[in-house]
Parts: C-alpha cells; sequence; structure tokens
C-alpha cells in the first residue's frame, strides 16, 4: 500500500487546473432532464469514461448525484483505480476511442466499498454537504462548463485480468429543489374580454398572473377577484420538478338560479311563471320573489340575489311519523 500512496500523492500534486489531452474510450452519453428525474445508468470497464450532458431546462436543479456501484470482486484491488471528472471539454466526442482536451476538476481512489455516491453542486446555495452517505468532490460546476467527462482509470501497471474483466455501474440523475412551477391561462366570456381581475396565490398578489409562477412543493391555493367576473378559489398541486398548467375560464357575473320542486308544483318568479325547471335562469341583483304553487296550497319566499352568486330554490316536501302509547 505504500507504493500506492506515494503514487496517489504524485497523482495529486499533479493535477492539471488548465486543460489537459486525453485519449479516452466514451461508453456513452448520459443525457440528464426533468422528463426523467430518476436518471439513467450505463456500464463501465476498468477503463470507460461517459459524457454527462445536461438539458436546457436546468432551474429546477441544485446539483447532480453520480452513484458507481464496484463488483464485489474489485474489493481486493482497492488502490489500483481511480475517478477522475473534467469539464470545460474542447469538444462533444461520440462514443468509442477520442482524443479530447478538458480541465480536471477533481481526482480520488475509487473507494473500497461496493457504492460510492457524489453530488456535484451546480448552484449558489445548493445545500450540498459531504456525508456517511454521499460526498461533495468538486465546488460549484456552473452549467457552461458542461458537458463533464466521468473518466474510471488504472493507477497502477499491470493490471490483473479480472480487474480487466469486471463491469462497475454508474447511475447518474438529477439532484431537483423542493420548488415547481404553475402556469395559469385565462378565458374570457365572448361579452366581457379583457376585464381586470386580481390573481392571489397564498394571499399573495400577483403583479403579473399571465407569467409563470414558481412555488414550493405542495398544495397552494388561488382566489380570482373582479367586478367584471365571478370569483373564483380553488386549490392545485405543485409537484417537484414539475409544471403545472391551469385553464380558467373567467365567467360572467350576472347571478343564475335554478328551482327544484315535487312534479306538478307550479313556480312563479317576480309573479312570472318558470316554464323550465331544468335551467339556470340570470337575474339581476336584488331584491326578488319565488313562489311556489301545489294544487290550492302556496308559499310565498322572498329571496336577496348578489352579483357574481349561484342560487338554487329548492321546495322540499317532506312526511313526518309519530307514535303515541
Amino acid at each position: 500500500m505504500t507504493r500506492y500512496r506515494v503514487l496517489i500523492c504524485l497523482l495529486l500534486a499533479g493535477l492539471h487546473l488548465e486543460a489537459e489531452s486525453l485519449r479516452v474510450l466514451i461508453a456513452g452519453d448520459m443525457h440528464l432532464s426533468l422528463d426523467n428525474p430518476e436518471g439513467v445508468s450505463l456500464p463501465l470497464s476498468y477503463v470507460s469514461s461517459v459524457l454527462i450532458t445536461l438539458d436546457q431546462e436546468l432551474r429546477f436543479f441544485r446539483g447532480l448525484s453520480l452513484e458507481l456501484r464496484a463488483p464485489q470482486t474489485f474489493l481486493p484491488y482497492y488502490g489500483s483505480l481511480a475517478i477522475a471528472l473534467y469539464a470545460e471539454l474542447d469538444r462533444i466526442p461520440g462514443p468509442g476511442i477520442a482524443d479530447i482536451e478538458g480541465r480536471q476538476i477533481s481526482f480520488e481512489l475509487v473507494p473500497n466499498k461496493i457504492q460510492t455516491v457524489y453530488h456535484i453542486p451546480l448552484r449558489a446555495a445548493h445545500g450540498l454537504r459531504t456525508t456517511p452517505y454521499a460526498s461533495v468532490p468538486t465546488g460549484i460546476i456552473p452549467p457552461a462548463a458542461f458537458p463533464l467527462l466521468f473518466r474510471l482509470m488504472p493507477v497502477i501497471k499491470g493490471l490483473s485480468e479480472e480487474i480487466e474483466s469486471m463491469v462497475f455501474q454508474l447511475h447518474v440523475k438529477p439532484i431537483l429543489t423542493n420548488e415547481g412551477a404553475v402556469r395559469i391561462g385565462f378565458r374570457y366570456p365572448e361579452q366581457l374580454p379583457g376585464k381586470p381581475f386580481i390573481l392571489l396565490v397564498d394571499d399573495v398578489l400577483i403583479e403579473r398572473p399571465g407569467e409563470e409562477q414558481l412555488l414550493r412543493e405542495g398544495e397552494h391555493h388561488l382566489v380570482i377577484l373582479s367586478d367584471a367576473y365571478r370569483n373564483e378559489s380553488r386549490r392545485f398541486l405543485v409537484e417537484r420538478g414539475k409544471i403545472l398548467d391551469i385553464s380558467i375560464e373567467l365567467q360572467d357575473p350576472t347571478p343564475l338560479i335554478s328551482f327544484e320542486a315535487p312534479e306538478n308544483t307550479r313556480i312563479y318568479f317576480d309573479n312570472e311563471p318558470v316554464e323550465d325547471i331544468q335551467r339556470a335562469y340570470p337575474v339581476e341583483p336584488g331584491g326578488h320573489e319565488v313562489r311556489f304553487q301545489m294544487s290550492d296550497y302556496s308559499i310565498t319566499r322572498p329571496l336577496v340575489v348578489q352579483k357574481g352568486k349561484t342560487y338554487k330554490v329548492a321546495l322540499m316536501v317532506d312526511v313526518m311519523v309519530t307514535e303515541n302509547e
């Protein structure tokens, strides 16, 4: 092991801050996007490299998780392989052997365990910390430095045939913020286009209702207040790393009234007969009167109608049975 320590110290002392020329075997491209939050996996040999590329939609990314799984048979060979990360590549190579240039940003021995997890920060205030379960081997890697090159490489000569036949598994996935977004679209009544209204989300005034709103994951509440349209209130759920589209059809605020009564009941609204009990009628705000007529029996009730409200007036007929001893 002394030989390994000396060699690694020399390697660490010679880390390149500037771009260096590399000849690597590219096993594939691991592309990360919000469409696949579970990430991607690729098998690697002891001399394989992979490209890690990012989608353009990055606002919900705070970092990357890289999980390397080694076969059980690797453990006796600790000190023979290392992991290197490179950024700012001069070009994006395809699969196979490639000559490229890149800046090394991290280097360490493959740890003496089956599973190793690295967290790569992508932005300030990322909140990623080294723990017993994952390490943070680099500082912030801005998206402009991508694609990254993940390289598995030997650090000693004379490796055994057993190492040369081993298969490692690399799994890469995004580390998302606890946020999502909502896009709210509005459809206006034909007779009332473009009238003003107020939009509140979680009791906060939204200055530009047509723009996308960034929100924490979980349940939220929106309210629409207007003199021109009916007031609206609804709840919605925002998922982490996803954009929710909501469509709201703004309604004419004219009050509506509907009726319900037993068969053969005549209904009068402001002394005018109600012809179709199945529909809702628009009415003017203010005081009104409803009368139900069943044969020789009638009942009249006053009703105060408010703007933007919907009313249902029902005549309920019940039978009460009592028993006396």
